[in-house]
């Protein structure tokens, strides 16, 4: 897909333009979507008391919250690259906020199964953040817009640890008992959701020219891929190798971070023996980093472009993965509190890193068939997420077992980066198009 008028700079304290505005609410969407998708999690403590859910019931939940966001995320793709980025944004916010709001009406495993399965669908809001940055953005700077709005958005899976606990503190202190207090303290998110999804829908447009619908009409913009429908869109980024390779990659980086947001609280809850607002505050760390990690990603994907082209951002991606899996493998054998917070620290850097440097390639892999490949490799995270939730649900292994046996996977992960390739045709082609975006950013008024 060619467009005009993409963004050559990003101008952070700017809504005035089409793709900042598009920048801005894309990453706010996301951060809400977390907010929903695991505010559950910093609260489990006590709604596994209210519960009364074993260990394997609470790996089944966590599984399910992660399992529904795979199927979401590849259909959301090809959506996007029929209706565009705005409707279908504005859609899953608003859908999203029911079963949010919905889980609160749990009152037993199987009920509250379900609840986050569906709640799991919001995660698919990852895919359409990618998406409309990069049909906003030009190659000089969407490695940087897409890791940056997705890692501000990441950012609410640490938010989310530390704000929960303080809503249903706060619900407490209204004379409400725990067990009701969680459920209430979940209304909240759905609220959000909900009033987040009319708003993207009459403050952003899908283009920097206008939305799908009027481009086309126009004949701006080539109509949706018509063999067999959507599926068209699909296979032409099923049959590419590299997109897998990808997939895999972000299992092992995104579906690692998905992981720690859901066992994290819990894990020091437990494992150090905190108390649940002090665990929730500790495990938010590991979310707070997208604040600039997985955008330094980006960045760096982009500086190794200027220097060494696509296989710049390759070699990057694998440096990136080959440290999360190392550092991880280190928190998994900290049991002094202080040396477990740097660990844990260091490990989500890289982890971030490794998602902003994952998606500042996804751009150059189909161009036909953009969403689908951004929903085939949004869709890695999760599978990488319900894979290392079969560890966390096994009776018989602690968490720290499980975390280690996660890092070891992850250095096997990060050789697959090198499976991505591109022909000498593609790379001059994406050095030309690099250097006429750096000339557009030169001459255009700072």
């Amino acid at each position: 897909m060619e467009l005009r008028n993409k963004a050559t700079r990003i101008r952070l304290f700017s809504f005035n333009t089409p793709q900042m505005r598009a920048f801005h609410l894309s990453w706010l969407a996301f951060h809400v979507c977390f907010f929903g998708w695991f505010g559950i999690a910093p609260l489990m403590a006590v709604v596994r008391e209210d519960l009364s859910l074993t260990q394997s019931q609470i790996g089944s939940t966590i599984i399910a919250s992660v399992a529904i966001t795979i199927v979401v995320r590849l259909l959301i793709g090809v959506l996007c690259d029929k209706i565009g980025p705005r409707l279908a944004y504005s859609g899953l916010l608003v859908l999203g906020s029911i079963p949010v709001m919905g889980i609160a009406f749990a009152n037993s495993f199987e009920t509250f199964l379900l609840a986050r399965l569906a709640i799991g669908a919001i995660g698919a809001s990852f895919v359409i953040t990618q998406y409309h940055t990069t049909v906003m953005f030009a190659p000089n700077v969407v490695g940087t817009a897409n890791a940056t709005t997705a890692g501000w958005g990441n950012l609410g899976g640490g938010t989310t640890q530390i704000l929960m606990p303080l809503i249903f503190s706060a619900i407490l202190m209204l004379g409400v008992n725990e067990f009701l207090g969680w459920r209430l303290a979940m209304v909240v998110p759905g609220v959000v959701l909900f009033f987040t999804g009319i708003a993207y829908y009459f403050l952003t447009q899908d283009c920097p020219d206008g939305n799908f619908k009027d481009l086309r009409e126009r004949g701006e913009l080539p109509p949706a891929v018509k063999e067999r429908g959507m599926r068209g869109s699909f296979l032409l980024a099923a049959k590419d190798v590299r997109v897998w390779a990808l997939f895999i990659v972000y299992a092992a980086c995104f579906g690692v971070e998905l992981t720690i947001n859901n066992i994290a609280a819990l894990y020091f809850f437990d494992h150090f023996e905190l108390d649940l607002k002090t665990a929730g505050i500790i495990a938010g760390l590991f979310g707070l980093m997208n604040l600039f990690a997985r955008t330094l990603g980006g960045y760096f994907s982009d500086l190794f472009a200027r220097w060494h082209g696509l296989k710049g951002r390759v070699r990057f991606l694998f440096f990136a993965l080959l440290l999360e899996g190392i550092f991880l493998i280190v928190f998994s054998q900290m049991t002094v509190l202080s040396l477990a917070i740097v660990a844990l620290i260091t490990f989500s850097l890289f982890t971030q890193m490794a998602e902003g440097a994952t998606f500042g390639l996804v751009p150059f892999m189909n161009k036909k068939a953009l969403g689908a490949v951004a929903g085939i490799v949004g869709a890695g995270g999760n599978a990488g997420a319900v894979a290392a939730g079969f560890l966390f649900r096994t009776e018989g292994m602690t968490y720290q077992t499980a975390l280690l046996y996660l890092g070891l996977a992850v250095v096997v992960c990060a050789f697959a980066a090198f499976a991505v390739r591109f022909s000498a045709e593609t790379q001059a082609a994406e050095d030309e198009a690099f250097k006429a975006a750096l000339a557009e950013r030169e001459a255009a008024p700072a």
